[in-house]
């Protein structure tokens, strides 16, 4: 799998629930952001992309 190009993380079933908020345990703690539970989307997660480009708007508002 490549997760690097994927881009149905979400809707290809590759992160379930449980995995999602391990990740984001882990992207919090790495980035020093707070992800809320609003931004837990599909949208966000679907990519890692995506999930970068929430990493960066949520660093930008602080």
């Amino acid at each position: 799998m490549d997760y690097a190009s994927c881009r149905d993380l979400i809707d290809g079933r590759y992160l379930d629930s449980l995995t999602i908020l391990a990740l984001v345990a882990e992207l919090e703690e790495e980035f020093d952001v707070t992800v809320p539970t609003v931004e837990i989307v599909p949208t966000n997660f679907n990519s890692a992309d995506a999930i970068w480009a929430m990493i960066e708007r949520l660093q930008e508002e602080g």
